[in-house]
């Protein structure tokens, strides 16, 4: 007899990756906003010299979707530290004006 709710616990999603969003976006920096319906995060990168930071891409998703994101992010940040060691933040003190990547003053 076979366990249909087990089978499909197994089941991988496939991804359909072009090449060009394969190769990644580099980002530094990311503002995140919301209003009742949605959370806004801005993926920026910040560069020496640069007066201001450059969105390169803007992720809009449900409130409920990005509880799933950060529960998903806390569970990968908690096993690459077991394999790897505590990430450390290198607080940026001579920069203050940077903003935490957790910045929710603007609402979307």
């Amino acid at each position: 007899m076979s366990n249909t709710k087990q089978e499909g616990a197994e089941r991988k999603m496939q991804l359909d990756l072009s090449a060009e969003v394969a190769a990644g976006t580099y980002s530094n920096l990311v503002v995140i906003s919301h209003s009742i319906s949605e959370f806004v995060l801005d993926f920026a990168r910040i560069m020496p010299g640069v007066d201001s930071p450059r969105v390169v891409s803007r992720v809009i998703m449900t409130p409920d979707h990005a509880k799933r994101l950060l529960l998903a992010l806390t569970e990968n940040v908690r096993r690459y530290e077991y394999l790897h060691g505590e990430i450390d933040l290198h607080e940026d003190v001579a920069n203050p004006e940077i903003p935490f990547v957790g910045d929710t003053r603007n609402e979307a």
